[in-house]
């Protein structure tokens, strides 16, 4: 699924989309506009345009255009790809499929120059919007800050992992990242996320950026050290315990009872 890891793949396979000329835009799924969007204006929007910047606030890739233009906003589900003269941003995503489809191109866009852009997305849970929100999003989870984090968990009683998944208060940490990050900093899943004392949130801040930065660097949010044992009967690589399956902030989560409290 795509998470930070993936976008941030996408945003770098992006910038080969930089600087050249959009001739047409192909938007075959009125379900995957959204914001009351039709592909006759996504195409007076873009189609003469050029892409200059690609940036990712959390899960959302940005692509701001040229001539004081629009952002287009490019959201990616649990199975959208990103492709880029048909190079994938990822090969892989868990709980999708790979395959070639052109019948899944939901959106896309073709350059003067011959190549394209387009979204792959088997399940049609992600989509394009123009002119995103983007202050909906809280700070990128890969940049926030000690203090930022705090605020971000505040005085709440909601379990720590529904905190953190809470896109509004920090942007870009899904369910596999999640599940990594906690095991690493010794943290319960489902503990309160007021409670925890400033030495736990200086832990969990450094197993935050650290770990979405090893994610990025092995390919993948599905690449943790946890990620092998994600299943029923699964135990700690850090301790050999059990691992403990339960939903938490309405995700499936794996945790070590013996190490994360």
């Amino acid at each position: 699924m795509p998470e930070l890891a993936e976008v941030d793949a996408y945003r770098r396979l992006a910038a080969q989309a930089l600087g050249r000329r959009v001739a047409e835009v192909v938007a075959p799924d009125a379900w995957y506009l959204r914001g009351g969007l039709d592909a006759g204006t996504l195409a007076d929007a873009l189609v003469g345009r050029r892409f200059v910047d690609a940036r990712r606030v959390g899960k959302l890739l940005l692509l701001d255009t040229d001539k004081d233009g629009p952002v287009l906003g490019l959201r990616f589900g649990m199975t959208g790809r990103l492709l880029v003269d048909g190079t994938a941003g990822v090969g892989t995503l868990l709980y999708s499929s790979d395959a070639d489809l052109e019948s899944w191109d939901r959106f896309g866009v073709r350059f003067a120059d011959g190549g394209d852009l387009r979204v792959r997305d088997p399940r049609r849970l992600g989509g394009v919007e123009l002119a995103p929100a983007e202050d909906r999003l809280g700070p990128d989870a890969l940049t926030i800050t000690a203090e930022h984090l705090i605020a971000a968990l505040g005085h709440s009683q909601a379990p720590l992992k529904a905190r953190m998944l809470d896109q509004s208060r920090m942007a870009g940490v899904g369910n596999l990242a999640a599940d990594e990050i906690l095991w690493r900093a010794g943290l319960d899943p489902g503990r309160p996320a007021g409670t925890l004392s400033p030495a736990e949130v200086a832990r969990l801040h450094e197993h935050l950026v650290g770990t979405l930065a090893d994610l990025i660097a092995q390919g993948g949010s599905h690449m943790g050290d946890l990620q092998s044992e994600r299943r029923p009967g699964g135990t700690c690589p850090q301790d050999g315990a059990p691992l403990v399956r339960r939903t938490v902030g309405g995700r499936t989560t794996y945790s070590c009872p013996r190490h994360q409290r």
